[in-house]
């Protein structure tokens, strides 16, 4: 379907579809009063719970992306994937786009296209249609991990699931033959997060297995550590420094390429059970565990308390942190298990239709 060709769409606790109409929701930031008009395209019946706020972007965010326009693009767990252009939301759901409304990873490759992951395979958006690529296409895994589509330096696509990591062959595409190929360098891993770092290297996040390095001709398996890499909500990044950082079991550690150093809940950190780890471009860490969201400033020498700042429900969060992100403009986004949220130096505060964007 075009994208001139927009369904109505009430938000009721069943979402229902229905054709022939047209509604454009029009809510107002209550700080700028600037008219946020939604866009709801194609939805089909999706359950959600009973108690859901029909005035949330969405209740459930897995993965946040800008792309090279400025959109922001928000996958959700029911509603597809919602794009904001500052001007508007529009929802892109099935059948107009995704089979089962959930999108995991989203990343856009140098020709300007957007990729989605998803427990269906990958999503291509061109930017007027998408294209599903499956098993008939290489990937005999089609259950795309949080956080594990790359588009390296050179441009090539990798893409980590449930039981390996594939890359995309164009030539392959283009000819009729398969669009993915297996990555058989490494073992059929359960991959939670691929990057890249400064140097060029690749890095491969397992659920069991630690972290693997690539350098462009071998594999390095990193495992030292109890639970290296073991999340579901991207334990991978790297300082200005070029220290890794990675989650563990029991917290997090910085890796400077030979050593690790380790930082726990005795050292300030908040929670017991750490997902994600996000690093700033102030060099500022989040690390995200289940009932709290830590602010670490690494250049504090510890032991200090001041390096460590917890937030709980008290101060705004409701529900774990699905993912993070932070924008071109240097904002901070949340995704959550009820809703959007950002910060505001002090306080995390909910984004909902109408905003505060």
């Amino acid at each position: 379907m075009g994208l001139n060709k927009i369904l109505f769409f009430s938000f009721l606790t069943i979402f229902t579809s229905c054709s022939g109409q047209e509604k454009t929701e029009t809510p107002k930031d209550p700080i700028t009063s600037k008219t946020i008009p939604t866009i709801i395209k194609n939805f089909k019946a999706v359950s959600l719970a009973p108690d859901f706020d029909t005035t949330l972007v969405s209740q459930y965010f897995r993965s946040i992306f800008q792309d090279s326009k400025g959109n922001l693009w928000f996958g959700t767990i029911g509603e597809g994937v919602v794009k904001y252009d500052v001007n508007s939301l529009t929802y892109f759901s099935n059948p107009d786009g995704f089979y089962n409304n959930t999108v995991y990873a989203i990343n856009e490759d140098k020709n300007g296209n957007l990729w989605f992951g998803t427990d269906q395979g990958l999503y291509e958006y061109d930017g007027k249609t998408f294209r599903n690529y499956n098993q008939k296409d290489g990937l005999s895994q089609i259950d795309i991990s949080r956080k594990s589509i790359l588009v390296d330096k050179s441009g090539d696509i990798w893409v980590g699931t449930h039981g390996g990591v594939f890359r995309y062959n164009p030539y392959g595409d283009i000819t009729g033959g398969h669009s993915f190929s297996l990555f058989d360098q490494l073992p059929p891993i359960n991959v939670t997060g691929i990057m890249q770092d400064k140097n060029g290297n690749i890095w491969f996040a397992s659920s069991e297995e630690g972290v693997f390095c690539y350098d462009g001709k071998t594999i390095t398996n990193i495992a030292e550590k109890e639970g290296l890499g073991n999340n579901y909500a991207g334990g991978m990044a790297q300082d200005k420094a070029g220290n890794m950082w990675f989650t563990m079991k029991n917290g997090i550690c910085k890796y400077d390429g030979k050593s690790f150093t380790e930082y726990t809940a005795e050292d300030g950190l908040g929670g017991t059970e750490f997902w994600g780890i996000y690093i700033e471009q102030s060099g500022i860490i989040w690390i995200t565990a289940r009932g709290s969201t830590t602010r670490f400033d690494p250049t504090v020498a510890l032991p200090n308390p001041k390096a460590f700042t917890v937030f709980t429900a008290d101060d705004g969060f409701t529900c774990c942190v699905q993912s993070m992100y932070q924008d071109k403009s240097g904002n901070m986004w949340w995704g959550t298990g009820q809703g959007l949220f950002r910060f505001n130096g002090h306080n995390f505060y909910q984004v909902k239709k109408h905003g505060p964007w």
